[in-house]
């Protein structure tokens, strides 16, 4: 298949319809959320069917079965099926940050900064390679062959290395996967993340689909968590099936108005892919304005697998193009240090809307992050190749499953090690990536899926 299909000839387009703050237009909103729902005809079904064939040829994957799902998309805000959330942070929230703000009097460690002065504070830790989705630009249309548990970090491994790293100057800790809540001791490990708050942790963050969220969410914001990425790309439940090969828009809706409820911050992560969800980024920023969430659009990256192709892209200034035609007082809101994303608002909405411009724009020369893969690899970027086994260094000193601090003597000599390898691999790490036509032409690079983004 040439480019990438044009999911509009298929699923009519229906504006969103939020709550509204005043009395007399939330009553008209309502009354227009419990109207009917427009039927999907039958010359519908039958291009949906036909771009399902159509993907089905250029990503070889099982699809789930045809049915008569409406085309429109489901509003975030519908009050029949989710609890309306509140923005107002818990006490326990609050005393929380309130701990994690104090600062700190310690010189940032040498071996989290690189050659050109960056100072990486910033760790995320791929916690396992399973999902259960299959997103077009994440997942090989072949799939993953996934590696044997014992090549996996345990938890005790993965505590072990985030101690280290926390001691060294690391302040913001995300957990990632393939989807970190198919993980059965997730929980446990965002609590036993939090004891490390003593050593200078400020925030544990998690980046979640949000099928499987919602029923470990209040238990991981107890246990210490502090904040939400969650990864939608389109608002349309026939559509939402075809991108991720599975249902659940649903529930990745009801994850986000749980997290708002429960207090922590939330941003919304969609990828927008040219002829496939770019007449949705309206909807998506009419998402806020009525909740306290960052809408983030992602400029479509290559990895290995996802047929990445420039014209495929829908960049930056197109989308800010787009939507500054719907609302021309959209202002830039001033960047902070290390920041990923351009951060946008609109006048009197809740939320904001944020651009992260990998592509076209790169923000390489503030980079502040380190990845952690699940087979215990440290990346220094997202885009590089290069790669070093933090896993192979501690099982010369300690086994898979030993309790954290194990090692004996020998455990000075083990952090010594792992701190020159560490160090290794952010003094090579480059001043930029190269450009996504070369990045795709070269490869070599993992898929998105084993990286955890």
């Amino acid at each position: 298949m040439q480019g990438s299909p044009d999911f509009r000839r298929y699923a009519p387009h229906v504006h969103l319809h939020l709550r509204r703050q005043s009395t007399s237009t939330a009553a008209a909103s309502t009354t227009t959320r419990n109207s009917p729902a427009p039927v999907a005809t039958p010359k519908n079904y039958t291009r949906l069917a036909a771009l399902r064939q159509t993907l089905r040829n250029e990503y070889p994957v099982n699809f789930p079965a045809a049915e008569s799902t409406a085309a429109q998309p489901i509003s975030p805000a519908a009050p029949s099926t989710r609890v309306a959330p509140t923005t107002a942070a818990t006490p326990r929230l609050d005393a929380l940050r309130s701990t994690l703000a104090s600062p700190t009097d310690k010189p940032f460690s040498s071996f989290l900064t690189d050659r050109f002065k960056r100072q990486h504070n910033y760790l995320r830790i791929s916690i396992t390679e399973r999902c259960n989705l299959r997103c077009l630009y994440c997942m090989p249309s072949e799939g993953i062959e996934l590696s044997p548990a014992s090549h996996l970090l345990s938890t005790n491994e993965i505590i072990e290395v985030a101690r280290l790293f926390v001691s060294e100057g690391v302040t913001k800790i995300r957990l990632t996967g393939g989807e970190p809540t198919v993980r059965k001791d997730v929980v446990e490990l965002v609590r036993r993340l939090g004891e490390l708050r003593s050593l200078g942790l400020k925030e544990i963050a998690i980046t979640s689909n949000g099928v499987s969220l919602l029923r470990k969410l209040p238990a991981m914001v107890e246990a210490g968590l502090t904040a939400v990425n969650l990864s939608l790309d389109t608002l349309i439940p026939a559509k939402f099936e075809l991108i991720t090969r599975r249902r659940g828009l649903e529930k990745v809706l009801q994850s986000m108005d749980e997290a708002l409820r429960l207090g922590v911050r939330v941003k919304v992560n969609t990828v927008v892919m040219r002829g496939v969800n770019e007449e949705e980024l309206g909807d998506f920023v009419e998402m806020t304005k009525d909740k306290e969430v960052e809408v983030r659009f992602i400029e479509y990256m290559p990895f290995d697998g996802n047929k990445w192709a420039s014209k495929k892209m829908f960049p930056f200034q197109q989308m800010l193009n787009t939507i500054t035609r719907q609302h021309p007082d959209f202002y830039l809101l001033p960047q902070l240090p290390n920041d990923t994303a351009k951060t946008y608002a609109i006048p009197g909405y809740a939320g904001t809307v944020g651009f992260i411009t990998s592509m076209t724009e790169n923000f390489c020369g503030t980079c502040n992050r380190l990845r952690i893969t699940s087979d215990g690899n440290i990346k220094a970027c997202l885009f590089g190749n290069e790669e070093v086994s933090l896993r192979d260094v501690m099982r010369e000193y300690r086994q898979a499953d030993e309790e954290v601090g194990a090692g004996g003597e020998r455990r000075g000599e083990m952090e010594k090690r792992l701190l020159e390898v560490i160090g290794g691999a952010v003094g090579r790490k480059e001043e930029g990536h190269k450009p996504a036509d070369a990045l795709a032409r070269e490869g070599g690079n993992r898929p998105m899926i084993l990286i955890g983004g």
